[in-house]
């Protein structure tokens, strides 16, 4: 998920890009885009080969998908699948340009709009004789989520879900003798705490086109002001920017800014997590996934989290941010029959164990999987995510990724530097939204 660098006036060269295509106006030279095409229009050729696009360029999701599929391998009786890592931002970001070019037979990404935006736009094929082969796998919710309600059919295969929470450590909350925070004033009083101990309260990293990091944050403070439908058709593009209810989750951030992490908006959110893992810092706004920064076993037992706080007690802490990744299957896959078979292969238990053994910082999503050897984190995941009355997919899975991207990342980054222009900021968004959305 690669975003505009914040901390200045945005450069658009590559969002421009983005834009311009999404409006359908044709493929533009961005760069990285041939890493991704050769990957799939070479290996493809072979009717054993299958090619595999994969945004996983992280160390422990490298690891991991290759190990699902060198098994894959093993039992495919002759199919093997080429990898083709890219870097995890750029992948995001030239994700149109790489599907209109020669993009690999399947690959990475995500569910909920992101995946029906695309669906939509013709740029995948449906996988509906996979679904009828690995459909008792999995949960109806999850099944939803893996269909295009535009048109009915399946296009995606999920692996892993993981929700978003305010992540700490155990032993310092026990040693400095803080509370976990039930409201948003306890959240406040917390940080002012912490402040006065020395630390940086709010570990945060927004930098090297990772903005979109900000996202979660709103989507909480917003869900937790004015409820989850309100955030919904906000991110539908059927509330406006400028109404009251949008600027009281804004003032609601303006009070967590002082106490943001130093130097943030120069950070990526894995250069932040370090003063989460040396204690430095006191919480973090963040997906499980920043579990990868815990490469010692005993610092990773101490990781822990709570939800987000009430602000309003009309809608408390029902709502619960947890994305769900998985695959796709290309527009003109080289190799169609083995790619479905890939993904009836990623649809199953051994495939979802295989991959969570090696990455534990995720939540197994298929009902077959085993999930006895989950640790203290993944069993209180499990339970957050399956007591949550909703479930939202992150403020740039939920809404048009061109809007998100181009204008609302932008417009928070911004806003994180000088947060006293927020009213101007939220007009420039509903002022660029009917680019996006009808209305």
């Amino acid at each position: 998920m690669a975003r505009p660098r914040p901390g200045q006036l945005p450069t658009f060269d590559r969002r421009s890009a983005l834009k311009v295509l999404l409006a359908g106006a044709g493929l533009a030279a961005v760069p990285g885009l041939a890493a991704c095409g050769s990957g799939g229009s070479t290996g493809g050729a072979s009717s054993n080969t299958v090619t595999f696009g994969s945004n996983g360029s992280d160390a422990k999701p490298k690891q991991a998908y290759q190990a699902v599929l060198d098994a894959f391998a093993k039992q495919s009786g002759g199919l093997t699948a080429k990898v083709n890592t890219q870097d995890h931002q750029a992948f995001q970001q030239n994700i149109n340009s790489y599907l209109q070019g020669t993009p690999d037979d399947v690959f990475t990404w995500f569910a909920g709009y992101r995946m029906q935006f695309f669906a939509n736009k013709k740029l995948l094929s449906p996988i509906d004789d996979v679904w009828d082969k690995i459909g008792a796998n999995f949960p109806q919710a999850v099944k939803d989520l893996s269909k295009n309600p535009a048109d009915g059919h399946y296009y995606f295969v999920p692996i892993y879900n993981y929700p978003w929470g305010v992540f700490y450590r155990k032993s310092l909350f026990q040693a400095k003798g803080y509370e976990v925070p039930k409201t948003f004033d306890d959240l406040i009083n917390l940080a002012k705490k912490m402040q006065g101990d020395g630390l940086s309260p709010f570990v945060q990293g927004f930098g090297g086109g990772e903005s979109w990091m900000l996202l979660g944050t709103f989507d909480y403070l917003n869900m937790r002001t004015n409820g989850y439908q309100f955030h919904m058709d906000l991110m539908h593009g059927k509330e406006s920017w400028t109404d009251p209810k949008v600027k009281s989750a804004m003032d609601s951030w303006k009070r967590m800014l002082p106490y943001y992490q130093a130097g943030a908006s120069s950070k990526k959110w894995e250069d932040a997590s370090a003063a989460l893992v040396n204690k430095t810092g006191g919480m973090m706004v963040i997906g499980m996934f920043v579990g990868q920064s815990f490469t010692n076993q005993s610092d990773y037992e101490d990781l822990d989290f709570f939800a987000f706080p009430e602000i309003n007690s009309q809608y408390g802490t029902d709502a619960v941010e947890a994305p769900m990744d998985g695959f796709l299957l290309s527009k003109n896959p080289k190799n169609p029959d083995g790619a479905k078979k890939l993904l009836e292969y990623l649809g199953t238990a051994e495939a979802e164990n295989t991959y969570l053994s090696i990455d534990a910082s995720n939540l197994a999503v298929n009902e077959k999987a085993d999930t006895s050897k989950y640790g203290t984190l993944q069993q209180k995941a499990v339970k957050f995510v399956a007591d949550a009355k909703q479930l939202s997919q992150f403020g740039d899975r939920d809404s048009d990724p061109g809007f998100i991207q181009n204008v609302v990342e932008p417009a928070f980054a911004q806003f994180v530097q000088s947060p006293n222009n927020s009213d101007s900021l939220l007009t420039q968004i509903q002022s660029q939204k009917s680019q996006y959305f009808q209305s």
